[in-house]
């Protein structure tokens, strides 16, 4: 029998959590977020079977996201992949990192998933920071089936905070210094990679 392993960390905040205010230099409510990427599977443009997902900066700590589920996208026929799914919602709550203008990296995920999602669906993702506690940063998502569907997934997520350099120095080398020598490293290149 293996035995029970701990349950990582929360990702709702505790009561010392804050709502901090918006980066100064974030996005402005109804503007893209840019990819961070061009070859992320989530958010970049030139990633062949990616998400594509479209990020838009909302009011205060909030934005949204949309994605359609293509044939590359599904687990079962005719149905998005899960683990497709959970990677939509990491990608949209990572997103919300941009409204602080610091990197940080998922330490943990959790997503409900309510009801299946027909390839051919447009996602609609409303995500939020609801606490930052040191270099913590919580959040929270609910995705559904167009602009009055019904909801198909619950998420939050925790993301710690890391140094600027964090990127560049885990990453692969040849894909950073190609990052770094065209150009793709995002709105602010200490963030990203």
């Amino acid at each position: 029998m293996i035995p029970p392993q701990p349950i990582g960390p929360a990702t709702t905040p505790g009561p010392d959590a804050v709502l901090p205010a918006r980066h100064p230099a974030a996005a402005a409510p109804g503007t893209a977020i840019p990819s961070h990427y061009r070859a992320c599977f989530g958010c970049g443009p030139e990633h062949g079977t990616g998400l594509h997902l479209e990020v838009l900066a909302a009011e205060g700590l909030a934005l949204t996201a949309s994605f359609e589920v293509t044939e590359q996208h599904q687990g079962a026929p005719g149905l998005a992949h899960g683990g497709l799914l959970a990677a939509a919602m990491d990608e949209t709550l990572g997103a919300l990192n941009w409204l602080l203008m610091s990197p940080a990296v998922t330490a943990r995920l959790e997503t409900d998933f309510v009801r299946p999602v027909p390839v051919g669906s447009v996602l609609l993702l409303d995500a939020r920071i609801t606490g930052v506690q040191g270099r913590k940063v919580f959040t929270a998502a609910v995705a559904r089936l167009g602009p009055a569907g019904p909801v198909v997934l619950r998420a939050s997520a925790l993301f710690v905070q890391v140094q600027p350099g964090h990127f560049r120095e885990h990453g692969r080398a040849q894909e950073v210094a190609h990052a770094v020598a065209t150009g793709d490293t995002g709105p602010r290149s200490d963030m990203n990679p």
